[in-house]
């Protein structure tokens, strides 16, 4: 059904949007030789792209909700495409952070977009198999990227990285052009529709959503650090090359797009099975959770028991990512999914911020990466404790023309 092409078309731009945020970290060997870069400074780059990702993440949303799923998705896709070319002229450290800040921009509308299109398209008994199918794109994105970059960097400087990925961008978009409409009446998710006005303040009045914001403040502040200092953890504290990087860095990767479908589709499972939304989310989600503090011991083992507990990891953090991301479109109707999934997101990547500073500095000041394990195995479990408080029962809240929130019985 085209519904599913839709789903693996985004799934496409998802993986686009992966490979180009993993350039810099894998990449990260090759471009301190033309412009060295220590702990903090890397952690700079990383909060560059973080910080504006985080606002744009939120202002995406609402660019989805006013211009559409097309024509939003296509001004996020050019903009961050360009970003992303951007970093093959960079000279110097300053201008690396421009050129991150440029592709956090861009890439901040890509999410919100994606759980837009999905809320457009797919009934509540198929978003989460949707969305698992589109969050499976991160895991294509970081499988890819390690042995492309490796093979790129074997014949040609470390700029032609980000030319390649940067086109790769510019080519989806042609597609996205040619193929994406909105659902026809037959075709879309039935809602009442209202117009209605709404200020982020209105929305973060609401439980339900200061929650998803908390407890994504928390998980993802685990998986940036996963996401961007896996490469330098092994270059760092294991000896890799960028062969060795290029060779075993994917798998946990692979993992987490595993991760990705089985969580959605076991959610998925559930409703059909009759359960409650509410039992088929949070049972996924705690299951997910469950895994991460696995990831503590990752100092103590040897290198293949390390990357086998990294994929425990990125596959219960992607299985937890997509379940949390269809969460708004269960809450919420359709008009401010874009807007909620982008203040869910913002948590998300202010939670990178915060914590990818704080790896940082502990690395520099001789604390170790046992200390940091430590923090970030137990940052799941504490979001899904958040999750159980703030959002006790899952079901959608109505906007009636007021522009008040009550519970839809």
């Amino acid at each position: 059904m085209f519904r599913w092409r839709i789903a693996v078309m985004v799934c496409v731009a998802i993986a686009i949007s992966y490979l180009d945020r993993q350039t810099l970290p894998v990449a990260v060997k090759a471009i301190s030789a033309d412009i060295p870069l220590s702990n903090q400074q890397f952690s700079y780059l990383q909060s560059a792209f973080l910080l504006a990702y985080a606002f744009m993440y939120a202002g995406g949303g609402k660019l989805a909700d006013v211009m559409g799923t097309r024509r939003g998705f296509t001004v996020i896709m050019v903009f961050w495409s360009m970003a992303c070319l951007t970093h093959g002229f960079a000279r110097n450290f300053a201008m690396l952070a421009v050129s991150r800040f440029l592709l956090g921009m861009g890439e901040g509308g890509g999410f919100p977009a994606a759980t837009r299109a999905v809320a457009e398209w797919f009934p509540a008994e198929e978003r989460a198999t949707a969305m698992g199918i589109i969050n499976a794109g991160t895991a294509v994105g970081g499988v890819v990227a390690p042995p492309l970059i490796a093979g790129i960097l074997a014949f040609a400087s470390w700029r032609w990285i980000f030319f390649f990925t940067g086109a790769l961008g510019l080519l989806w978009t042609i597609w996205w052009r040619a193929s994406y409409g909105p659902p026809k009446q037959k075709d879309a998710t039935s809602e009442p529709t209202f117009v209605v006005h709404l200020r982020w303040l209105d929305l973060l009045r609401i439980r339900e959503s200061w929650g998803l914001v908390l407890a994504k403040f928390l998980s993802d502040a685990a998986w940036y650090f996963y996401l961007f200092w896996l490469p330098k953890y092994l270059y760092d504290a294991r000896g890799f090359d960028i062969k060795a990087v290029g060779k075993l860095a994917w798998i946990p990767y692979a993992a987490a797009g595993i991760g990705c479908l089985l969580g959605g589709s076991f959610s998925s499972y559930l409703v059909r099975k009759n359960f409650s939304l509410g039992t088929a989310r949070k049972l996924a989600l705690g299951i997910s959770a469950a895994m991460m503090p696995a990831i503590l011991l990752v100092p103590q083992v040897q290198v293949s028991w390390a990357l086998a507990i990294f994929s425990l990891a990125y596959f219960g953090q992607q299985s937890w990512s997509t379940l949390v991301m269809v969460l708004p479109t269960d809450l919420f109707p359709r008009q401010v999914v874009g807007a909620v999934a982008g203040l869910v997101g913002f948590g998300g990547a202010m939670g990178g911020i915060v914590f990818g500073q704080l790896v940082g500095y502990l690395l520099d000041h001789g604390f170790g990466y046992g200390v940091v394990f430590t923090l970030a195995g137990s940052l799941h479990v504490i979001a899904f404790l958040v999750i159980l408080l703030t959002v006790p029962v899952v079901r959608q809240v109505a906007i009636r023309s007021t522009d008040k929130f009550e519970a839809a019985i």
